[in-house]
């Protein structure tokens, strides 16, 4: 049988993409080992064995795992499900990057914006919210953006119970006493007809007319943040009193448009 030729690590390089530099780095952490080290020359050499193990941590470099993460994840090659797994932590871990990124963009333009005298300003008024009835579900979400998971489970429940629902605003009221950071005290709803009623996890219920200082906003959700400083110093111009939890009204939103830049939302708090 002949002899396996071994490769040079300009050689296994070549074949596996990855630099001699990384290659040293890998050995150096104990992740990707040479089959062998001539002793008198010092020279490394791969075997042609050793490529397809080299591939998969090139792949996994490449979707943002660590050093020490890889040499985790190698054993599990020959485990397919665990690290399907493992990629599906990956994946969600970097969808949560990719929000936080898009919103940083978003207040960059909104910096932007300002510098150049383009400041995004609100529509801010004061008016009467009549009296109407509701079904809501009241939640604690991860953060604000995660605001999409209490609308999936509203929207199922209110589709199981077959909850009879009528044109008019949709909205989300939030009960912290404070800006969270984590652990969002959400409470999602929908207008419903005046007879209507609703089962665990939902709650039908009357809300009261109320007085109510609104900052209107055209675009994204990413804009509701600078609304809400607006109101925040309309508030104290007008020498106006928090009566009650903000709430969102949502005009226009995800089921009207694909647009985010026709959205309108209404940012909603309970004055006296």
């Amino acid at each position: 049988m002949a002899e396996t030729r071994l490769l040079r690590i300009g050689e296994f390089s070549t074949l596996t993409r990855l630099s001699v530099r990384m290659l040293r780095h890998y050995d150096a952490h104990g992740v990707l080992s040479p089959a062998c080290i001539d002793g008198f020359t010092g020279y490394r050499f791969y075997s042609p064995d050793q490529v397809a193990e080299a591939l998969l941590i090139r792949q996994l470099r490449d979707v943002g795992f660590s050093v020490s993460a890889i040499a985790a994840l190698l054993p599990l090659r020959r485990e397919p499900e665990l690290l399907r797994r493992a990629l599906v932590v990956q994946r969600e871990h970097l969808m949560t990057e990719a929000r936080a990124a898009e919103l940083r963009l978003a207040r960059i333009d909104q910096l932007i914006s300002i510098t150049q005298g383009r400041a995004i300003m609100a529509e801010l008024t004061t008016t009467i919210h009549p009296a109407h009835r509701v079904v809501a579900l009241r939640t604690v979400i991860p953060t604000y953006q995660d605001e999409g998971q209490a609308w999936d489970q509203l929207m199922a429940e209110v589709t199981a119970q077959r909850v009879p629902l009528v044109d008019g605003p949709c909205g989300a009221t939030f009960h912290d006493r404070e800006y969270k950071e984590a652990d969002v005290d959400v409470e999602v709803w929908v207008a419903v007809q005046p007879v209507a009623t609703a089962k665990a996890p939902l709650v039908a219920r009357d809300v009261p007319e109320q007085r109510v200082a609104v900052a209107l906003v055209k675009g994204p959700y990413e804009l509701i943040g600078t609304a809400v400083d607006e109101l925040g110093a309309h508030l104290d111009a007008e020498g106006l009193t928090i009566a009650g939890p903000m709430y969102n009204r949502y005009l226009v939103g995800p089921a009207q448009s694909e647009d985010p830049a026709q959205y309108v939302t209404e940012v909603c708090i309970p004055v006296s």
